[in-house]
């Protein structure tokens, strides 16, 4: 507790002085220890509440998102107040795609470091709760020396040998909570680290789960740009024909295969773009880009998640691994002003060694060789030059940092949800669009093409006809990405299921291996 909290009423001070006044004179010093030994100057950290007027949007979030008839186009449906499954990425249905992320969690060096820095953070705290204990040391040692006054100053004075041997005793009062701030504060970064851990988790599995919709976003891609590579062929093989009998001019011939080029043209880009997204798998899986073969993922292979769950906004504070984070740093902060207002006052230690001292090994331990000691030590600083007053200055702005940080982290994060939330309304309406852009394009193409068989249309028209079709399938593959990705976006931002855990343990230990 502060030093505020202790202060007693006055009327249970009364009622207490008579118990103090039978206590003999000596005891009054220990009962003054023991008293001030519960106390901690400084700030009591108390978790941050989140605002009233906390909210993911202004108007009121829709029971669904819009339906179409197109692959992924289902309606997904918004769950308030329902929790994250922690591995939310089997939600796609997908053995690939589960087979990556539990491989990415097991063997990821970034998952290494994150778990090697919380033991670092948690051995750190057991060493700073040692200072709670006395410090019990052993000492052997002997000391070869010469001194003219040990000798009453005989001219041939020689030297002597002193062995020792000792056990001492040593014990930082606590009085003003300066090691117990000090405890306060490496729990705190040992909280931040476990955090950290698991947002290790989620970050990693966020990038594995929608660089495998690019993966599959750019196979689908590919593939469709191939396939109008291959119809801008066959025209351009039916004009080369025609100019043969005098039907068509060279422009004809020249402009259709300056098509065909085009096209082909954006298939390097697109093949480029998918080895570095392999490669970039590979890494987050903890493999070398020469390991970078995969299964191939389609966007036909992943689901929809039908159900989205939303959660409230004061449980989102808990989920989100990166507002814990904060708040344990808010925390550490916090301690830190304690350990500064304890330099400011007295310092108490108490020291007792005892152990035997002679001249000759044999007589150690001897009934004449015997040494003891005990010692009470007080340390007041005094004049420092300002440094101690500057450092607590320092801890209280520190402190002030930490708030707006944990403020920032906050509003990042209710962004991160709102920003999520719409975009799959917006996705679900755009595929819509798309979808229905992409029928009419392949419809109005088909025509186009009997049209032209039979004359009645030119060839420009055709072509014409062929690039809006080649247009709307590249959109219909990107929004179909676009909505699967921001699904997973979602999920992330509500923290992926890492709540509150019912013990002191990380999270980890439930994770895949």
């Amino acid at each position: 507790m502060s030093i505020a909290d202790s202060r007693m009423p006055r009327t249970t001070a009364v009622a207490v002085k008579p118990v103090f006044s039978r206590l003999p004179r000596p005891a009054w010093p220990l009962v003054l220890i023991a008293a001030l030994g519960g106390c901690a100057v400084g700030p009591d950290f108390r978790a941050p509440v989140v605002p009233a007027e906390a909210g993911y949007r202004s108007d009121a979030l829709p029971a669904t998102t819009r339906a179409t008839d197109a692959p992924t186009g289902d309606a997904q449906r918004f769950l308030l107040d329902a929790s994250v499954p922690t591995q939310w990425w089997q939600q796609f249905a997908s053995d690939e795609l589960n087979r990556r992320v539990e491989q990415a969690l097991a063997t990821s060096p970034t998952v290494a470091s994150a778990q090697a820095a919380l033991r670092q953070a948690e051995q750190e705290a057991g060493a700073a709760r040692g200072g709670l204990f006395p410090s019990l040391d052993a000492a052997l040692g002997a000391n070869r020396q010469k001194s003219s006054i040990a000798t009453m100053g005989a001219a041939n004075a020689s030297p002597y040998t002193i062995h020792n041997a000792s056990i001492e005793v040593g014990y930082t009062l606590d009085l003003f909570g300066g090691v117990r701030r000090g405890i306060e504060a490496q729990s705190a970064l040992a909280d931040f680290q476990r955090n950290q851990l698991d947002a290790t988790y989620l970050s990693l599995a966020a990038n594995v789960v929608t660089t495998s919709i690019r993966e599959a976003s750019l196979r689908g891609q590919i593939r469709a740009t191939e396939e109008i590579t291959g119809v801008y062929q066959e025209q351009f093989d039916l004009v080369g024909k025609q100019f043969e009998t005098g039907a068509k001019s060279q422009g004809d011939v020249l402009f259709a295969q300056s098509q065909v080029a085009a096209a082909r043209a954006q298939l390097p880009a697109l093949r480029k773009a998918l080895a570095q997204t392999q490669t970039q798998l590979a890494v987050y899986l903890g493999r070398f880009p020469s390991q970078s073969e995969f299964e191939a993922l389609e966007l036909d292979g992943l689901s929809l998640p039908a159900e989205l769950p939303v959660s409230l906004p004061s449980s989102l504070v808990r989920q989100r691994p990166d507002i814990r984070a904060a708040e344990a740093q808010l925390h550490a902060a916090s301690a830190r002003v304690g350990i500064a207002t304890a330099s400011l006052f007295p310092n108490i230690s108490l020291s007792a060694s005892f152990g035997s001292q002679a001249l000759d090994r044999s007589d150690l331990f001897g009934s004449s060789s015997e040494a003891w000691s005990l010692g009470l030590n007080l340390l007041q600083p005094i004049f420092r030059g300002g440094t101690l007053r500057a450092q607590k200055r320092a801890a209280e702005a520190g402190l002030d940092k930490a708030a707006a940080d944990y403020r920032t982290t906050l509003l990042t994060a209710f962004q991160n949800v709102a920003d999520s939330l719409r975009a799959l309304e917006f996705d679900a309406e755009s595929l819509a669009s798309q979808s229905s852009a992409a029928t009419a394009t392949a419809s109005s193409l088909e025509l186009t093409r009997k049209q032209y068989a039979d004359g009645s249309v030119a060839y420009l028209q055709v072509l014409d006809a062929t690039r809006l079709y080649q247009q709307s399938r590249l959109a219909v593959i990107d929004a179909r990405a676009l909505r699967l990705a921001d699904t997973a976006a979602l999920f992330a931002a509500l923290g992926g299921g890492f709540g509150d855990q019912p013990d002191a343990s990380s999270s980890a230990d439930s994770m895949p291996r």
